[in-house]
C-alpha cells in the first residue's frame, strides 16, 4: 500500500515539475536556443525584430584570437536585444570577405582567417533575412562588427528593402552601432587620456579593450605586455595595444550598445 502510494506521489511530482517546466518562459533572446513553437508565440506576442549579428574569423595581431569579431558582435547583439525587449538574436554570421586567397590579400595573409566573396556573402544574408521575414518577422537589424565589408551590407539593405517593398518587412543597418565602436570610441579614449597613436584601426588598444571586456579569455595580455612594439607586419595597423585594459573596453561597449538601442527604437517605432 505504502509502495503504491509513493508511486503515486512520484508521478504526480513529476507531472508538476514538467508543467511548470513547460509553462517557464525561456530566459533568452538567442533564436538558436529556443524552440520553433517558442519563437512562433514570441512573434506572435510582439517580438518582431530580429538581429543578424555579423562578425568575421579574421587576424587580430598576435595576442588577440581569430574569433574575436564573432564573439563581440554576439556579446553585443545580446545585450542590445535585452534592452530592447521586443528582438531576437540570430546566429552570428562568421564567414565574410576578408581579401583574396590567389595571391593571399589583407588579413588573408595572416593563418586562420576566412574569406568568402562579396556576392556569396550578400547572398546569404538576403536568404537569411527572407527566411526572417517569412516567419514573421518585421524588422531586421544587420549589425556589422568588421569594417571591410560594410559597403556590402548597405547594398543588401538597400535591395531587400526594394524587394520586400509593400510588404511588412523592413532591413535596417543602423550606422551608430559600427561608428560608436570604431570613431566613436576612439573619441571616447582620447578623453581618457589615450593617444591615437596607441588607438589604432585594428588590433590596436581600442579593439582589445573592447576584447579584453567582451571575452579577456581570447586576449593573451601577460605575453602582450612584454611584448616589444608591434606594427603591421604583426597585424597591428596604426596602434600600441600594451595599455590596453577591460575598464577601457567596457566604455565602447556601454557606448556601442546605448547609442545602437536608441537608433533602433528611432528607426522601427510604429512597426
Amino acid at each position: 500500500m505504502q509502495h503504491s502510494l509513493r508511486r503515486v506521489l512520484a508521478s504526480i511530482a513529476l507531472i508538476l515539475v514538467a508543467h511548470v517546466s513547460y509553462a517557464q518562459a525561456p530566459q533568452t533572446v538567442q533564436l538558436q536556443n529556443l524552440t520553433w513553437t517558442e519563437i512562433r508565440d514570441q512573434v506572435r506576442a510582439g517580438k518582431t525584430t530580429i538581429i543578424i549579428p555579423i562578425g568575421g574569423t579574421e587576424q587580430s595581431g598576435p595576442y588577440v584570437a581569430v574569433g574575436k569579431h564573432n564573439v563581440r558582435a554576439e556579446y553585443l547583439s545580446e545585450k542590445i536585444a535585452q534592452k530592447l525587449g521586443n528582438a531576437l538574436v540570430a546566429p552570428v554570421v562568421s564567414y565574410v570577405p576578408e581579401g583574396g586567397y590567389a595571391p593571399p590579400s589583407s588579413h588573408m595573409r595572416f593563418p586562420g582567417t576566412i574569406t568568402i566573396p562579396d556576392d556569396v556573402f550578400e547572398k546569404m544574408l538576403e536568404s537569411a533575412a527572407n527566411s526572417f521575414a517569412v516567419h514573421g518577422f518585421r524588422n531586421i537589424v544587420f549589425l556589422g562588427d568588421h569594417g571591410g565589408y560594410q559597403n556590402d551590407l548597405k547594398q543588401v539593405v538597400a535591395h531587400l528593402n526594394k524587394t520586400w517593398s509593400g510588404t511588412n518587412a523592413h532591413a535596417f543597418l543602423p550606422p551608430e552601432y559600427y561608428q560608436t565602436s570604431s570613431d566613436g570610441y576612439a573619441q571616447i579614449l582620447r578623453e581618457h587620456g589615450i593617444r591615437d597613436d596607441e588607438i589604432g584601426t585594428h588590433a590596436g588598444l581600442a579593439d582589445t579593450s573592447l576584447q579584453l571586456a567582451v571575452a579577456p579569455q581570447m586576449v593573451r595580455l601577460s605575453a602582450l605586455q612584454t611584448a616589444p612594439k608591434l606594427g603591421a607586419n604583426d597585424g597591428v595597423y596604426g596602434g600600441d595595444p600594451h595599455r590596453s585594459s577591460a575598464q577601457l573596453g567596457e566604455l565602447g561597449v556601454d557606448a556601442i550598445v546605448s547609442r545602437t538601442v536608441d537608433a533602433i527604437r528611432k528607426d522601427t517605432t510604429g512597426r
